[in-house]
């Protein structure tokens, strides 16, 4: 089974798939609350504690876990260098806990790589996210997601399908390296 992870400091993406790609669990782990997740460290123990609940309650055998590679570039008007460096800081954290977790060091898959290798092309002026969330309502039998009284996505559902891509890049990555 295959771990796909989109890792944020506010909702993480978990997937996990079995080798021939289907999504036997998915979710969103929300640590936007600053009162439950006074700290980087308060949010790495909930998504430790989900970790270990996918292994231990769930009975998942985990052998690859796949993370979205965070940014790593300073892009005017998006992310400044204190939220990269939050987020390359969680990331870290996360990894390791997945590591000792799964026993398996996790491998990393640029979001634009992911996208490619799942079939998905962003046109240009095109949010990605938003195509990513288009392209597995209109491929993906069972996908579904909720929305808000306005009729936006509800939080959650960008995070949960980036986790998805993350885990299918991640098993033709598997596949073809076998």
């Amino acid at each position: 089974m295959i771990l796909g992870l989109d890792v944020s400091t506010s909702i993480t993406g978990a997937t996990v798939i079995d080798r021939s790609g289907e999504i036997l669990f998915k979710t969103a782990w929300d640590t936007r609350n600053k009162r439950k997740f006074p700290t980087l460290w308060h949010k790495a123990d909930f998504i430790e504690a989900r970790l270990q609940e996918l292994k231990v309650n769930r009975g998942f055998l985990i052998e690859k876990v796949y993370i979205e590679q965070s940014l790593q570039a300073f892009r005017p008007g998006l992310s400044s260098a204190k939220t990269i460096l939050t987020l390359a800081k969680f990331n870290g954290i996360i990894s390791y806990l997945c590591r000792k977790i799964f026993t398996t060091a996790p491998e990393y898959i640029a979001a634009t790589s992911a996208r490619k290798a799942c079939g998905i092309t962003v046109p240009r002026g095109q949010k990605a996210k938003q195509v990513v969330l288009k392209f597995l309502l209109d491929n993906e039998p069972g996908f579904s997601i909720q929305y808000t009284k306005q009729g936006n996505p509800k939080p959650g559902s960008y995070d949960i399908a980036d986790s998805i891509i993350i885990a299918r890049a991640g098993l033709k990555n598997w596949t073809n390296k076998s």
